[in-house]
């Protein structure tokens, strides 16, 4: 069955030539021209979609307030695009739940790979269930429970946890993780592992409750059970 992809674009010339390279590629492409056309597009196709191909600089929505209406309640993949190349942009689209960010001009290789990587990871990810301990994630319901108790994660958390997991009792490096969580192509500071961490510490590592998440001096980070101290 053909994956559906949503493509929000303003620009005549480049949506009708995305459209068509895409459905070219075997996807099912449904297409919208502003934010409130997407947010209706999504609503009405959400089951559908595989992927939502949202460009930053729409009329009436822009696409960082389509995305965050989504997040609120879904992680369907999102890739950005943008003319905007500007790092503190890049950040603020995969801080508010991006999975993949590509800017204008582009060639169309480069984003049918991406495209390739996003469905491929989304499928994987959505066949995983991972236990540490007392700790569970069930990435198919995208839910957190330590202890049986649920944790409310954002995307980026929920993300950085799932690959700690996927690599439970391995030392990950900041720069494996940022590859992994962030995308290889990030390029702000690599601090933004830590800050992440302590979020996911602030709600899985739960005071009385043994730690999991620990610091590997002088590499970065691991989860592993019944290690004491951080």
């Amino acid at each position: 069955m053909a994956e559906t992809i949503l493509l929000v674009e303003d620009e005549d010339g480049l949506r009708t030539y995305l459209q068509s390279e895409l459905q070219f590629e075997g996807y099912q492409v449904l297409t919208a021209t502003t934010g409130t056309e997407a947010w209706a597009a999504y609503q009405a196709h959400q089951n559908q979609l595989a992927l939502m191909i949202l460009d930053w600089m729409i009329p009436e929505l822009d696409g960082l307030e389509v995305m965050r209406r989504i997040r609120r309640h879904d992680d369907l993949p999102i890739m950005m695009m943008t003319a905007r190349d500007y790092i503190g942009d890049k950040v603020a689209g995969l801080d508010n739940g991006a999975d993949d960010y590509i800017t204008k001009p582009f060639e169309i290789e480069e984003l049918l790979a991406r495209i390739r990587v996003i469905i491929r990871r989304k499928h994987h990810s959505a066949s995983q269930n991972y236990q540490v301990g007392d700790l569970e994630l069930n990435a198919k319901a995208r839910q957190v429970q330590r202890a049986g108790k649920v944790a409310q994660l954002t995307q980026r958390e929920f993300s950085l946890l799932q690959v700690l997991m996927q690599h439970a009792g391995e030392p990950l490096t900041r720069d494996e993780l940022l590859d992994q969580v962030w995308g290889a192509d990030y390029e702000g500071q690599t601090n933004i592992v830590d800050v992440y961490i302590r979020y996911l510490r602030a709600k899985i590592d739960l005071s009385g409750m043994a730690p999991l998440i620990h610091t590997v001096r002088g590499v970065g980070y691991i989860l592993q059970e019944a290690k004491h101290g951080r």
